[in-house]
């Protein structure tokens, strides 16, 4: 399929895709955002695909979040009925909660407002070093909603986000890095290498055993530590059903690398 502002490839299991308006710091504007919750839905959907990476094209800017632009010539109300109509909300990713596959962000550079929020949703960012975070909605009249509010406080401590979401500041990578918010710090030249490596460690293990994890991290967080140690979430009775379980084990007794199937 042609897409107009996102660039898609595909690579045996792994999905990059890459938002393409360099021309505005990669921001996103409505139609920009169908298409990433249309590529992501088809992501959550297609058995075949395990993993994906979400960048952003030139080496300015990851996504510098809503387009205001088209935000003041279509107005608010317009903004965020076609937003609301999207499953995974804004870059159709901040609301998507149903989906247990690895996704990776590759912040090529400014990641601000929604952009910060897009990387927030994923869950391992790499950072090229020159890239800066932050949440500068209250500047413009708006708030971080797309996730930003609801997520930050939960990653890091509670006066350093409140001082990020109550200022509009900035922080560097290596600050991101040091908060715990981005995993790896690199040139922008080993960025997407070291996306695909990340990729490649989360390739070698079993995808039905990634779901079932990141499931049960993400839904047990809320749970007292009692009750989410007794819960049986859905994937993890997929996982114990599923050929994957048993090639793991047999793979081990038998001195090979596994071959996964993802069933």
């Amino acid at each position: 399929m042609e897409w107009q502002f996102i660039k898609v490839s595909r690579e045996d299991h792994l999905l990059i895709v890459t938002i393409s308006r360099p021309d505005v710091m990669n921001s996103l504007h409505p139609p920009a955002c169908r298409e990433l919750d249309q590529i992501f839905n088809a992501f959550e959907e297609d058995p075949e695909l395990w993993v994906a990476i979400i960048t952003g094209e030139g080496e300015k800017a990851f996504c510098a979040g809503n387009d205001l632009k088209w935000q003041a010539e279509h107005g608010a109300d317009a903004l965020r009925r076609e937003i609301e109509a999207l499953k995974g909300g804004f870059g159709g990713i901040t609301r998507r909660t149903t989906c247990f596959k690895p996704i990776i962000a590759a912040v090529n550079g400014l990641a601000l407002g929604g952009g910060f929020e897009i990387a927030l949703a994923c869950d391992v960012i790499v950072s090229a070093d020159h890239a800066y975070f932050g949440l500068p909605e209250p500047r413009v009249g708006a708030m971080a909603a797309a996730g930003g509010v609801v997520r930050l406080p939960r990653y890091v401590p509670h006066h350093i986000a409140m001082g990020m979401l109550l200022t509009g500041r900035r922080i560097t990578a290596d600050e991101a890095h040091r908060l715990g918010i981005v995993n790896e710090v690199v040139p922008l030249k080993e960025l997407m290498a070291c996306a695909r490596k990340w990729a490649e460690d989360m390739l070698a293990c079993s995808p039905v055993a990634l779901r079932a994890t990141k499931e049960a991290a993400l839904r047990s967080l809320n749970l007292p530590l009692q009750e989410a140690l007794t819960v049986a979430f859905p994937g993890m009775t997929t996982l114990r059903m599923s050929e994957d379980y048993m090639e793991g084990a047999r793979a081990f007794a038998e001195k090979r690398k596994p071959r996964w199937t993802g069933r």
